[in-house]
């Protein structure tokens, strides 16, 4: 059995799918695409997770997601899997002078700069802010905009900078929470409170950027971390009879100390 085997007999499960499940027959890409999507960011959770198990699943849905969306433009006349194969495989070669031609860029910052330089240059894109989808989410869409306004200069000399932003835009936005006081429950925003809110958002991507930190990713981790202390803190009050819910802040907040201290004893071993 050939090395791609397994690659031929997916084009032909995908195809066998698209013509006898009556599900898979209805589908467009934009029916598609929310479960794309949901697939990448499940194999951003796996890898994350540092479990090699669950990454080789879900990269194959992935996989699927590829092989189908493939097969739609294929439907169309607008190519097909061998041809998306060939469009990456061209523009991975040509995206790396350095690698197959006599381009020099010898760190990692250097290729990344000489990356967005051919996008521009040689692939005729077209303003700073070329090829940037805003259905990004939006700590990733700062992220690329900042990394598209770095690639033409626009961008600070080192990390104080943006700390210093940062700083300063923390600052703004305090004096604007307290000259604004809380809001009513389901009302809308102050309009300058959001404002700051969003500058302040703006300037912590930066640093993460600056710190070659994905926000996007440590966000998820904190969070993921914050729901695993909440749960074990409430079962923990459970095992001393005590419950979650009827506790007061103060009661709450020992048994998240107790649990940050369990969970961490458990991660260092």
């Amino acid at each position: 059995m050939g090395a791609d085997a397994p690659l031929e007999r997916l084009k032909e499960l995908t195809r066998r799918l698209r013509e006898d499940c009556p599900w898979d027959r209805e589908q467009t890409a934009r029916t598609i695409v929310p479960h794309t999507v949901e697939e990448a960011y499940e194999v951003a959770d796996a890898a994350m997770g540092g479990d090699p198990a669950k990454l080789r699943d879900e990269l194959g849905d992935l996989l699927f997601q590829v092989y189908f969306l493939a097969l739609l433009l294929e439907e169309q006349g607008a190519g097909d899997l061998d041809a998306v194969a060939e469009g990456i495989h061209e523009k991975l070669v040509r995206r790396h002078p350095h690698v197959f031609g006599d381009a020099d860029a010898r760190t990692p910052g250097r290729v990344r700069v000489r990356w967005e330089a051919i996008k521009r240059e040689d692939e005729g894109r077209i303003g700073v802010f070329h090829d940037v989808p805003e259905t990004l989410p939006a700590l990733l869409l700062a992220r690329k905009a900042q990394r598209r306004a770095a690639a033409v200069g626009y961008d600070w000399p080192d990390l104080d900078g943006p700390v210093a932003k940062m700083r300063e835009e923390l600052d703004e936005l305090l004096a604007e929470l307290e000259r604004a006081g809380r809001p009513a429950s389901e009302t809308e925003p102050d309009p300058r409170v959001e404002a700051e809110l969003g500058d302040i958002l703006f300037t912590v991507v930066n640093v993460a950027r600056f710190a070659n930190v994905d926000p996007e990713l440590a966000l998820r981790a904190t969070t993921r971390r914050f729901r695993e202390r909440v749960e074990r803190a409430a079962g923990l009050a459970a095992e001393a009879g005590e419950t979650w819910t009827e506790l007061d802040l103060e009661g709450q907040e020992h048994w998240y100390e107790r649990a940050k201290a369990v969970l961490g004893s458990a991660e260092n071993r």
